[in-house]
């Protein structure tokens, strides 16, 4: 009995000892190989923060587009808002020039101011008790010094000396009527000294303003178109100094002033065309008179002086030419009579035109052209003011001299 318990007991544990060996083997196939642990182990590193600019993969190696192979949306541009048109400019005032009345009163006064030198100098000489021959010459020195010459001065000093020796005593007002008559005889001329602006024909009046550089023409022709305005003449200018920059804007500044249109072309044209071309548009207007500006000319320069005498025979197929004023700077002196003596030679000079008498000018100078020239000074201008240009006057010129 005991022989069959011991059996049953070892057959029950090899039952259970192979399905232990079962189960294990098929558990075995299921798992995998475990790896062997290695000797040091392995240390990973965090992966680093990513900077400015990198990017946030790794590249792949893919082809790319550029921004001009790419089709973008075309976004519709806003309607601009309709421009609004410009406002057309303004036209310029026209001015109202002084009339020529006035400018006598007060350029005689300016005069007086700053030319009276020659005058009072020569009435304290002559008041002295004795006039001996010393004083004699001090009134010529001071009459020379003044620009009026030496043939002139000559003259008035002969002339002096008599009457100073018939008339006996010598009082103040009779020195100063003495004076004034001699003087008014210097300067007096029997040509006509107003600008001729009525030539009797349908054709209008041509004035050609020349002179040397630095004169004044340009300016004096523009006061001149204010003296014609004023008298109630209609003007046409022609900008021929095509030489010197901006010289037609200056003049044509002037016209708009006044009204008076300014006929111009290039810069550097043919100055003879442009004179043409200021008479041809004065016939065409019926206006009174026409004034050309001529580049100003070294009375030296032969080519530039037969130039002028271009412009001169151009104009005249046009119209006859009626005025050739010259343009002086009376502070030149002596120089001045060279030019004149110059340009008489290569147009028919009719009157001077005697400017910045108001500075260090001597007033003899007017004696001293008009006996050079044999033509009367016309104009005179004592100051930059647009109507500091007046007609000369003889008894308000000596006047002014000697005082009153």
């Amino acid at each position: 009995m005991e022989i069959v318990i011991l059996a049953v007991v070892i057959a029950v544990v090899l039952v259970g000892a192979v399905s232990g060996l079962v189960i294990g083997g098929r558990r075995k196939k299921q798992l995998p190989p475990a790896e062997r642990p290695s000797a040091t182990p392995t240390i990973t590193t965090p992966p680093a923060e990513p900077r400015v600019g990198d990017e946030a993969e790794t590249p792949r190696d893919e082809s790319r587009r550029t921004i001009e192979e790419v089709d973008l949306p075309t976004a519709e541009a806003p309607e601009a808002p309709p421009a609004e048109a410009e406002p057309a400019p303004a036209a310029p005032e026209v001015e109202v020039p002084e009339p020529t009345e006035g400018r006598l009163v007060r350029l005689r006064a300016r005069l007086a101011r700053s030319q009276n030198a020659l005058g009072k100098g020569l009435l304290t000489l002559l008041s002295r008790e004795h006039l001996d021959e010393d004083t004699w010459e001090e009134i010529e020195d001071t009459l020379l010094t003044a620009d009026v010459g030496v043939v002139p001065t000559q003259e008035l000093v002969e002339r002096l000396r008599e009457r100073v020796r018939v008339l006996g005593t010598r009082t103040p007002q009779e020195l100063r009527t003495l004076l004034r008559e001699e003087l008014l005889k210097l300067i007096a001329t029997d040509a006509p000294r107003a600008v001729k602006t009525d030539n009797g024909l349908e054709t209008p009046a041509v004035v050609m303003v020349v002179g040397v550089n630095g004169t004044g023409k340009t300016t004096t022709t523009g006061k001149l178109a204010r003296v014609l305005v004023a008298d109630g003449k209609s003007v046409v200018l022609g900008a021929a100094d095509t030489f010197r920059a901006a010289a037609a804007d200056q003049l044509q500044t002037w016209g708009e002033r006044v009204g008076a249109r300014t006929v111009r072309g290039p810069e550097g044209g043919d100055p003879a065309s442009i004179a043409f071309d200021a008479v041809k548009e004065g016939i065409a207007e019926h206006a009174d008179v026409v004034l050309i500006d001529t580049a100003g000319r070294l009375h030296t320069k032969a080519g530039l002086m037969d130039e002028l005498g271009k412009v001169k025979r151009v104009v005249e197929k046009q119209a006859p030419l009626d005025e050739v004023l010259l343009v002086l700077d009376a502070t030149t002196g002596q120089n001045g009579l060279v030019q004149a003596r110059v340009f008489a030679e290569v147009v028919n000079i009719t009157g001077i035109v005697l400017t910045k008498l108001d500075g260090t000018a001597k007033g003899g100078i007017v004696v001293a052209v008009q006996r050079e020239l044999g033509v009367p000074v016309k104009l005179i201008g004592l100051g930059e003011g647009p109507d500091d240009l007046a007609p000369f006057d003889s008894e308000a010129f000596v006047d002014a001299l000697i005082g009153d």
